[in-house]
């Protein structure tokens, strides 16, 4: 099996992954894996992620044209360029539609306070992103400066947007942020997370960098 051909089939495995967790409905969502420095291969539009082909899969440009494949590439194509533009690091973006962190972010509760230690250490804090149209290239705008600092993010009242070294990296990132979601909801529902203190947050991100010290971690002011 040739590299090309894996990364399809990594794709449609972490389409299937998305759709079964509820992370996208219906059509929602979508996919990219860097090909090579111009060439990216990625989801179509309208097509739902649970039931996806790899010879389904599109073949995009640096300048967000079609290379090949049939139909339409994915409407938000604009952010994820924005992503790779930004990073020479990743390699691959899941942009879902997650409930619990939408919710989050519909109530104004933000998942970038340091109160869950595992998230620290694996993702660090969680930054929501101002309102962008979907569908158009305010996205990448939202995103494009906070991106240089982190590998998942939310984009208000839409969805998230996570990043990695490859597609199932990107998706993991994705589980983390809907599970910190739930439970800072959770949390939030039964009475008010205390923060974790400066010198263990301190602690965190130091131990970080002996596990994973490539990974961007953002820490708020």
């Amino acid at each position: 099996m040739n590299r090309e051909q894996a990364l399809r089939e990594a794709v449609c495995e972490v389409g299937r992954r998305l759709w079964q967790k509820n992370f996208t409905a219906a059509t929602d969502g979508n996919i990219s894996v860097r090909l090579s420095p111009e060439t990216f291969l990625c989801t179509p539009s309208g097509v739902s992620k649970g039931f996806m082909a790899p010879a389904d899969l599109m073949l995009a440009d640096a300048s967000g044209r079609k290379v090949a494949g049939e139909g339409a590439v994915t409407s938000e194509f604009w952010t994820h360029l924005a992503v790779y533009e930004e990073r020479p690091d990743v390699c691959a973006v899941v942009h879902a539609h997650p409930p619990k962190a939408v919710a989050a972010s519909l109530a104004g509760l933000s998942l970038d306070e340091p109160v869950l230690p595992e998230l620290l250490l694996t993702v660090g804090g969680i930054p929501t992103v101002g309102y962008a149209t979907p569908a158009t290239r305010e996205g990448g705008a939202a995103i494009r400066e906070i991106i240089r600092s982190c590998d998942a993010l939310i984009i208000a009242r839409h969805g998230s947007l996570t990043v990695g070294r490859d597609v199932f990296d990107a998706y993991f990132k994705l589980e983390k942020l809907e599970h910190a979601a739930e439970t800072l909801l959770w949390a939030h529902l039964l009475g008010h997370p205390e923060r974790l203190s400066e010198a263990e947050i301190a602690k965190l991100y130091h131990l970080q960098k002996t596990y994973n010290p490539g990974m961007r971690l953002f820490r708020p002011e």
